[in-house]
């Protein structure tokens, strides 16, 4: 970060009460209510928003592609996890 820019916030809206909160974009802000009024200007114009979430970006923590055979291991070598390990019950319809 430059000495002329503000810190950079995540921005999450929520499109509906029960609706998850998905990542809309950025904005640059000086705090938190600043980053909530300019992620309202930028990102609730249309009405639909009814909540948003603001994070700073530094506060956020990523694995990284390298790390997705280890992290993300299927388990193929856990046979519980695939449903051909379970019977069903007779008359259960299997889809």
């Amino acid at each position: 970060m430059s000495d002329t820019q503000w810190p950079l916030w995540e921005v999450f809206t929520q499109e509906g009460e029960g609706a998850p909160h998905e990542h809309a974009g950025s904005v640059h802000a000086t705090d938190a209510e600043h980053a909530i009024q300019n992620a309202r200007d930028v990102y609730a114009r249309r009405g639909k928003v009814v909540s948003l979430w603001v994070v700073p970006t530094e506060s956020i923590s990523a694995s990284s592609p390298g790390d997705a055979g280890p992290l993300f291991d299927p388990g193929s070598d856990k046979a519980y996890r695939h449903p051909q390990f379970y019977k069903s019950p007779r008359g259960v319809k299997i889809f």
